[in-house]
C-alpha cells in the first residue's frame, strides 16, 4: 500500500531524514516511534506531500506520488490527521466535516454515515463551531474529518497529544475499529508506548534522522525502549 523507499527529507536547508524506508501493509496499523525532534512528524509530512522529497521516493498503491501535490495523494486515498489538529476554528463542526468531501473519490456531497457512527458525540455539535470545542473534541473532529473522504490510507500524528484519558479511550477504540474493518491501513506517530502496543501491528523507531529499529510487538523489549526512546 505505502512504501516509502531511501527519503531523504527537511526543512529549507537542513536535512532531517535521511535513507528512510518503511512499508504499511493494507489492514496494517504500523506506529511510528522516536523521540522528541527525529522527525516523525517530518516523515509524515513528506508522505502527505506538504514537505518536498529530496532524494527517494513515496509510492502508494503502486503509483509513484514523490511529486504529487498534497490534494492530489488525498483524492488518491490518503487521510491525514495532523499534530495539532489544525481544524478551522471559525467554522462550524458540520462545516469542518465538509471539508472532508473534499478529497472524496466518489463524488460524495453528503457526509457518510462513518463520520457518525465512529464519533457519536459530533452530530450534537453540527452548530458550534471548531473554535469552541475542547482540545479532545477538537482531536475527535480532526479525526472524524479525515475519515469522512472514506481513505484507504490514514496518517495520524500523535492524535493522543494533550487530551483527556476518556478521549484517549475513544481514539482507541476507533482505531481498534477501523482495523477490524481491514479495509484502511493507518500510519500512527504517538508516544505513549502503552497505546501502540495495544494498537499496533508494526513498529519503525526513528533515531538521528533515519530507522534505528524495526519489528512486530512482541520485539519491542524494555532495551529497544531504553536505547532509543527513554529521554
Amino acid at each position: 500500500m505505502l512504501a516509502v523507499q531511501q527519503l531523504e527529507s527537511g526543512y529549507g536547508e537542513s536535512v532531517i531524514l535521511r535513507d528512510i524506508s518503511l512499508r504499511v501493509r493494507a489492514g496494517q496499523v504500523v506506529c511510528l516511534l522516536g523521540r522528541n525532534g527525529v522527525g516523525k512528524t517530518t516523515l509524515m509530512k513528506t508522505v502527505m506531500g506538504l514537505l518536498k522529497v529530496r532524494k527517494g521516493e513515496v509510492r502508494y498503491n503502486g503509483a509513484d506520488m514523490t511529486r504529487k501535490a498534497p490534494g492530489l495523494r488525498a483524492r488518491a486515498g490518503i487521510g491525514y490527521v495532523p499534530q495539532g489538529r489544525e481544524i478551522f476554528p471559525q467554522l462550524t463542526v458540520y462545516e469542518n466535516l465538509l471539508l472532508g468531501l473534499e478529497a472524496s473519490r466518489d463524488g460524495a456531497v453528503q457526509l457518510p454515515e462513518e463520520a457518525h457512527r465512529r464519533f457519536p458525540v459530533l452530530p450534537a455539535m453540527f452548530g458550534r463551531r471548531g473554535g469552541d470545542l475542547s482540545g479532545g473534541q477538537q482531536q475527535q473532529l480532526a479525526f472524524a474529518r479525515a475519515l469522512v473522504s472514506k481513505p484507504e490510507l490514514l496518517l495520524l500524528d500523535e492524535p493522543c497529544e494533550g487530551i483527556q484519558p476518556s478521549i484517549v479511550d475513544d481514539i482507541r477504540e476507533v482505531i481498534r475499529s477501523i482495523k477490524g474493518d481491514g479495509r484502511t491501513a493507518i500510519l500512527l506517530v504517538e508516544q505513549s508506548l502503552e497505546f501502540v502496543k495495544d494498537v499496533g501491528d508494526y513498529f519503525y523507531v526513528i533515531d538521528k534522522g533515519g530507522i534505528a529499529w524495526e519489528g512486530e510487538p512482541e520485539a519491542l523489549t524494555e532495551e529497544v525502549v531504553r536505547q532509543y526512546l527513554t529521554v
